[in-house]
C-alpha cells in the first residue's frame, strides 16, 4: 500500500485524531531530548496494547522502520529518529497513554505496561509501603519503567544496580521478517492469540496461581555482592555490560515491549542522611571502600558533587529546586511535557528565541531568596569535594560510629548529620545539578560553543576518580563539573567549551582517554545515536531485531534492512 493508504490504515486502527502526521505537529516527537532530529511519515499514539500490536502489523505489512517511543528523556538521541537518510519510511510509535499497572504478591512484584512512568510507579507502590527500582532523579521526570529497562538505567540507589528483569512481554521481527509475540511474563493460561493475551494482560485477567515462580530474576539480585568489590578491575554497572543483556533487558527499542514484571523493595523503618565536606580526594576513596567493603548495611544514596558544579547548580538550577520544593512531583511531568511543546512553538515564531522559558526562568528565580541551607553553604566555602550519604535502619548507627570515630579525625574533612529539612534540600540540590550546565549554555549561548556531556563508569578499584586532563583539551573550555553516584563509581561529567572550539575531536580525545583509563561509557543513558556500539552490543542487537526494522542507526551501526531470511 501506498503512504496514504498506510495513514489511513492507522487511522482505522488508532482513530484521526491519534494520528500526527504535518511535521509542525510531529517535530516534538521526531527531536530528541537535548539534541538530534529526524524524519518520520507518522506518530502514532496507541490507548492499548492491542491497538499497539495492530499498529506494529501494518507497519510491518508496509516494510516500515518502527522507532518505539516513551517519554522521550533519553540524552543520546535513542528515542527518536535521527537524520533523513533512512531506506524505509519511519514510523514512531509513542506508547505514553498506555498506563496500566498491576500490583503482584501485595506489591512485592509489578507487572508495568509500557506508558507507566517511573512517579506513577512511586506513588502506587506508596499504598503498600513499598518502593520502586528508581526514585526521583534525572531520569524520573516522566520517564518510563519500560524505557528504565530497555536502556539498562542505573539510577542514585546503591543497593539497586541496573534497571533489569528477565520476565517480559514483546513483540519481535523474526528473521523471516514475521511479527510474532513473546510471552515470558512467567504468566500461564493468558490466551492462545497475541491479541487475547495482550488483552488479558492489559485488563489483570490472571490469577495467582497462574503467576509462576522460576529461576528468573526480575532485578539485578547479584549487585550487592558486586558493588561491594572494591578491588575488582571492572566497572560495577555500565549499560553494554553483556551480564545484563537479556530480550527487553538492553533492548534500546530493538523489540516492541508491552510489560515488564518487576522487583519492587522494603521502604526502610528509618533514614538518616550525613553531609560530607572533604578537599582530599584521596581520604573520599578510603571512605568509600570501608563503607562498601566493612559495613553490614550498604548506604541507600552515596552521591557526589564537586563545588563547581554546586555553585553552578545554586544559580542556574534554582527554577527546578523551588518547583520541587514549593510544588511537589506530581505535576512536574506534565510541566516538562507543556515547556518542551512550547519551546517546539516557538522555534517557529520568527525572532523569537525558542529558549525563552528558560531564560525567563532563571531571571525569575534571582527575585527568590537564598534557598539552600547555611550548613551547606558553609562546607561550600571550606571544601572542594561533596558527599551526600543516606543510610537507613541499620546502617545509620554504622555510619555515625564510622564518621564520628575514623571521618573526623582526618585532615580537611568533616561532617553533619541532617535535618529532615536539610537532607530533602542537599538531595534537590543534587536533582537540580542535572540541568544546570543546560541552563547556563542557554543564557550564554553567545559565549558557549556546545556542552560535552559524558556518563561514565571508573572501575571498581579505580583511586584515581578525580581527572586530570591535557592542556589540548582544557585551552578551549569554560568548566568541567562533576558529580554522580560515587558508591557505584558511575560519574556524570559536562564540559563546557568557549565559542569556536572543536567538540567533536575534543570528545574523540576525551573517550580515548577513557578507554585507555578502562572506564566504559555511556554508564546509563546509553549509545543512542551518540556513541559506537561495543562488539557485544552490537551482536545483541543483531539477534533481537535481525531485519533491522525497529530503531536502526543506533550505537552508530547500519540504518538499512537486513535481509536475513537466508541466515540459519
Amino acid at each position: 500500500m501506498n503512504n496514504q493508504e498506510l495513514i489511513a490504515k492507522f487511522e482505522q486502527i488508532i482513530g484521526k485524531d491519534n494520528v500526527l502526521t504535518q511535521e509542525h505537529k510531529t517535530e516534538y516527537y521526531r527531536s530528541g531530548f537535548r539534541s538530534g532530529k529526524g524524519k518520520a511519515l507518522a506518530v502514532l499514539f496507541p490507548t492499548s496494547l492491542v491497538e499497539q500490536w495492530r499498529l506494529l502489523e501494518a507497519a510491518v505489512a508496509a516494510n516500515c522502520i518502527i522507532i518505539m517511543q516513551a517519554a522521550k528523556t533519553g540524552l543520546t538521541e535513542g528515542s527518536a529518529p535521527s537524520g533523513n537518510d533512512y531506506d524505509r519510511e519511519v514510523v514512531i510509535i509513542n506508547i505514553t497513554r498506555i498506563k496500566t499497572l498491576h500490583l503482584l504478591e501485595g506489591g512485592k512484584q509489578i507487572i508495568s505496561l509500557p506508558g507507566v512512568s517511573l512517579h506513577q510507579l512511586e506513588k502506587s507502590l506508596k499504598t503498600v509501603n513499598r518502593a520502586p527500582h528508581s526514585v526521583i532523579g534525572s531520569s524520573t521526570i516522566g520517564a518510563t519503567v519500560v524505557g528504565g529497562i530497555a536502556n539498562n538505567s542505573g539510577g542514585a540507589l546503591v543497593k539497586r544496580g541496573p534497571a533489569y528483569t528477565e520476565l517480559a512481554l514483546f513483540g519481535r521481527v523474526t528473521k523471516e521478517g514475521k511479527l510474532e509475540l513473546v510471552n515470558h511474563l512467567g504468566i500461564t493460561g493468558l490466551g492462545d492469540s497475541p491479541e487475547e493475551i495482550l488483552a488479558n494482560v492489559e485488563k489483570g485477567h490472571f490469577q495467582p496461581e497462574q503467576i509462576q515462580e522460576s529461576d528468573a530474576m526480575a532485578s539485578d539480585r547479584e549487585y550487592n555482592d558486586r558493588v561491594r568489590s572494591v578491588d575488582a578491575d571492572t566497572p560495577s554497572r555500565f549499560n553494554a555490560d553483556a551480564r545484563r543483556l537479556f530480550e527487553a533487558s538492553g533492548c534500546a527499542g530493538k523489540l516492541a515491549v508491552f510489560a515488564v514484571r518487576v522487583d519492587t523493595y522494603p521502604v526502610p523503618e528509618k533514614e538518616q542522611l550525613f553531609y560530607i565536606g572533604c578537599n582530599d580526594p584521596a581520604k573520599l576513596t578510603m571512605l568509600r571502600r570501608d563503607i562498601l567493603s566493612q559495613f553490614k548495611h550498604l548506604p541507600e544514596m552515596g552521591e557526589y558533587m564537586h563545588r563547581d558544579i554546586f555553585n553552578l547548580a545554586e544559580k542556574y538550577g534554582k527554577d527546578v529546586f523551588l518547583s520541587i520544593n514549593h510544588l511537589g512531583t506530581d505535576n512536574l511531568p506534565k510541566f516538562f511535557s507543556l515547556k518542551a511543546k512550547v519551546e517546539t512553538f516557538l522555534k517557529r515564531v520568527p525572532f523569537v528565541s525558542k529558549d525563552l522559558p528558560d531564560i525567563m526562568l532563571y531571571w525569575l528565580t534571582k527575585l527568590f531568596p537564598q534557598h539552600l541551607p547555611a550548613r551547606m553553604l558553609e562546607y561550600r566555602d571550606k571544601y572542594e569535594h561533596h558527599l551526600i550519604l543516606k543510610m537507613s535502619d541499620g546502617g545509620i548507627e554504622e555510619a555515625k560510629k564510622y564518621l564520628e570515630n575514623t571521618w573526623s579525625k582526618q585532615d580537611q574533612c568533616d561532617y553533619f548529620e541532617c535535618s529532615g529539612d536539610e537532607g530533602k534540600k542537599a538531595l534537590l540540590h543534587r536533582f537540580a545539578a542535572a540541568g544546570a550546565a543546560i541552563r547556563y549554555e542557554t543564557v550564554h549561548a553567545n559565549d558557549v560553543e556546545d556542552i560535552l556531556a559524558l556518563d561514565i563508569a571508573l572501575r571498581r578499584n579505580d583511586v584515581d576518580w578525580v581527572e586530570q586532563l591535557p592542556e589540548e583539551i582544557t585551552k578551549d573550555m569554560v568548566m568541567a563539573l562533576y558529580y554522580g553516584h560515587f558508591m557505584c563509581h558511575v560519574f556524570h561529567q559536562d564540559y563546557i567549551f568557549k565559542k569556536g572550539a572543536d567538540t567533536k575531536k575534543i570528545k574523540a580525545l576525551m573517550l580515548k582517554l577513557l578507554t585507555e583509563k578502562g572506564a566504559k561509557y555511556p554508564a546509563e543513558h546509553n549509545v543512542g545515536h551518540l556513541y559506537e556500539a561495543e562488539k557485544q552490543l552490537q551482536e545483541f542487537y543483531h539477534s533481537l531485531d535481525p531485519t533491522n526494522t525497529f530503531n536502526p542507526g543506533i550505537g552508530k551501526m547500519s540504518k538499512y534492512k537486513r535481509n536475513c531470511s537466508c541466515c540459519g
